[in-house]
């Protein structure tokens, strides 16, 4: 795959799976590479352009995979290393890119490593791979994460009669990283995956890695030493590759973990992602604002990862006290929905199945700045499971279908890793990806499109984000810049209609287009801009600055071309730039011409030009390929033609719109236009 772009990240869609919940190949009840490598096809059609795979290395799965007994090596209920690689290649010829978890933080109590250190010499660097102590009264001041589970973040090990430490589950010791060599034993292990081809890493747990007294644990400077040595190890040998910081911290101390863009390339916004679900549930945008409003600039470089929810559970840790409350009481009404200190729910079961919702919270996850990850199954609406253990009630098998197992596997349904979900309003059998394939109403539908028009614009990728003053905070209102890209968001979060009154003085004199419809709005002038949006309703708007007439409907500024030779030069060069920006656009989206094309127009490309040699003056029939928003490209035939001396004259008279451009050859002049006007 080609590394062209370093910065790729910026531009991703990221799609987050589980390879056992996926898609189960050989009908042993666990999926596996060679059912993802099946359903390449599917994340393709969806418009994704990475696949983030959570770990798959060998483990006692004790903690689903985050407890690795192996790193450089892959669980044999997913396949084999040859499985792998046919994956990660054949992703890769479909453009797609392939990004991989990685634990740095702690092991496995069955990895080698630890089996080694227990049996070591007090002392000894095989024994200093992990944190040890004869007193559990060290690091008092660290939190314990898991207190759900575990009352210390020490443990007795009855083998080495000593204290180990872990900020996780009792069976996953930390690693010592005040040790060398640990550090070059993890160095080799990312060598090994971005050397086999891997794009990126997340690296899971990151804020923990090093220990100090009378410190918190957390975020120590010594970790972010670590960190830009690690860069600095990665950007020496590899090209194109991305490092993602996983670090559940405010934002003043998350964005500290892309240093001044020597330390990770992106990293999670933990804070926004349950002031989302506040903000929709108290019908107020305070919560998104604010939170946006303190979040520190980062460098030009990075990028912050966005989502909605993922694999664990909708983490509160990063929220005040009052506000924990308030959304425990709100989204989990039941206690087995509580676990740690979060809410271990999907989001369609989160928002109740709330079409409306859905939607509104997904166009603002495409629509704030930074990489959207979408977890797997989210795109359908799927439900999740509360009666399962720990976080499996939001890891349940991948619905495709209505057939047994939910098409996930042909095996067996009591040897599945988990089991499909039955609930009445999510069952498989009318939320999966083969009904909703066939719906052109359905979500799935919904996602595929806005996905596709996310991605014609850098202004939602790598644009700026300035939020725009209103009148009435129960909507949320900013626009994303990026070159001559204006991208005006407005969103309702109330569940009843709602007017409000924009301050877009700014952007007097330009045009909002819808980008989906291609229909314009009002034009926006110095005065407050009135926006009226049904429950829930959002609007993504370009804002266009539209050629203004005089009086008697000539263009005040209508372009000049210059060419020299034949006049079919007019299709090369500089003309041709101009053709494929602006002149054909013009005519493209011009009110009785093609209604449907929309906003796709501005993205026409001109493939052929044929000459229509019967006709009196210089006349074309252009062949002009586009991209439209569901991520297919159409044919158009538009016909251009040129005008010179009194024919000119009479055509600006008659017909002024229908004029393009002004145009020179030596010491003829004419006009260009729209060849279906007089003919």
């Amino acid at each position: 795959m080609s590394e062209a772009d370093p910065h790729w990240y910026k531009d991703a869609i990221i799609y987050e799976l589980h390879v056992r919940a996926f898609r189960d190949s050989n009908a042993d009840g666990v999926g596996d590479f060679r059912g993802l490598i099946e359903k390449l096809d599917y994340f393709q059609d969806l418009g994704v352009t990475a696949i983030w795979l959570l770990p798959f290395f060998p483990s006692p799965l004790r903690d689903d995979g985050y407890d690795i007994a192996d790193y450089n090596s892959i669980n044999t209920d997913y396949g084999t290393m040859r499985d792998f690689k046919d994956f990660l290649k054949a992703a890769h010829a479909r453009g797609i890119r392939v990004i991989a978890e990685l634990v740095l933080n702690h092991t496995s109590s069955e990895h080698k490593w630890f089996q080694r250190a227990r049996k070591a010499r007090p002392g000894s660097n095989y024994r200093d791979f992990y944190v040890w102590s004869e007193s559990p009264d060290k690091y008092n001041d660290a939190r314990i994460i898991f207190k759900d589970f575990e009352t210390s973040n020490w443990a007795w090990d009855p083998v080495a009669k000593a204290y180990y430490w872990h900020r996780f589950y009792s069976h996953q010791p930390d690693l010592n990283f005040d040790n060398p060599s640990v550090r070059k034993a993890l160095m080799r292990v990312i060598d090994f995956w971005f050397s086999m081809g891997v794009d990126g890493l997340r690296l899971d747990a990151v804020p923990y890695l090093y220990e100090r007294e009378r410190t918190n644990c957390e975020n120590l400077t010594e970790t972010h030493e670590f960190l830009r040595m690690l860069r600095a190890h990665v950007d020496e040998r590899f090209e194109g590759k991305m490092l993602l910081a996983e670090a559940n911290q405010w934002p003043e101390d998350a964005v500290q973990y892309f240093g001044e863009g020597d330390e990770c390339h992106m990293a999670f916004h933990f804070p926004l992602m349950p002031r989302l679900f506040m903000a929709i549930h108290m019908e107020d945008s305070f919560p998104i604002v604010d939170i946006l409003s303190t979040t520190p600039s980062i460098p030009d470089v990075c990028q912050w990862a966005m989502f909605l929810r993922n694999h664990d559970e909708l983490t509160l840790e990063m929220v005040t006290d009052e506000e924990r409350d308030y959304m425990n009481r709100v989204y989990a009404q039941e206690s087995r929905m509580k676990l740690n200190v979060g809410i271990r729910r999907r989001l369609g079961p989160l928002l109740a199945n709330n079409r409306r919702k859905i939607e509104l919270m997904n166009i603002l996850l495409f629509s704030f700045p930074g990489t959207p990850v979408v977890y797997y199954g989210d795109e359908l609406g799927m439900g999740d499971n509360i009666y399962l253990g720990d976080r499996d009630g939001v890891r349940t098998p991948m619905q495709w279908s209505a057939d047994r197992n939910a098409g996930f596997s042909s095996g067996n349904p009591q040897r599945l890793f988990l089991p499909a979900i039955i609930d009445p309003q999510y069952h498989y059998e009318s939320i999966n990806v083969e009904t909703q394939e066939e719906n052109l109403s359905s979500l799935l539908w919904w996602m595929k499109r806005v996905i596709a028009m996310r991605k014609q614009y850098r202004a939602f990728s790598r644009g700026d984000f300035h939020l725009v003053s209103s009148d009435n905070p129960k909507v949320l209102a900013f626009v994303r810049r990026h070159g001559n890209e204006h991208i005006l968001v407005v969103a309702n979060i109330s569940r009843f209609t709602q007017v409000v009154h924009l301050d877009l003085a700014e952007f007097a004199g330009m045009i909002p287009e819808e980008l989906f419809s291609g229909n314009d709005f009002p034009a926006i002038h110095r005065r407050p801009y009135v926006v009226t949006l049904t429950p829930y309703g959002h609007y993504w708007l370009e804002l266009v600055q539209r050629e203004r007439k005089t009086s008697t409907g000539e263009a005040e500024s209508i372009p000049m071309l210059n060419i020299t030779g034949d006049w079919t030069n007019l299709f090369t060069g500089a003309s041709l730039k101009a053709f494929e920006s602006s002149l054909l656009p013009a005519v493209l989206t011009r009110s009785g011409w093609r209604p449907t094309i929309s906003r796709a127009a501005r993205r026409a490309s001109i493939t052929d030009v044929i000459p229509l040699k019967e006709a009196k003056e210089p006349y074309w029939a252009v062949i002009v390929d586009m991209a439209l928003p569901e991520g297919r490209t159409k044919r158009f035939c538009v016909p251009i033609a040129v005008a010179t001396e009194r024919s000119a004259q009479e055509l600006e008279d008659e017909f002024p719109t229908s004029v393009l451009a002004r145009v020179r050859r030596g010491d003829e002049e004419g006009i260009v236009y729209d060849g279906m006007v007089g003919r």
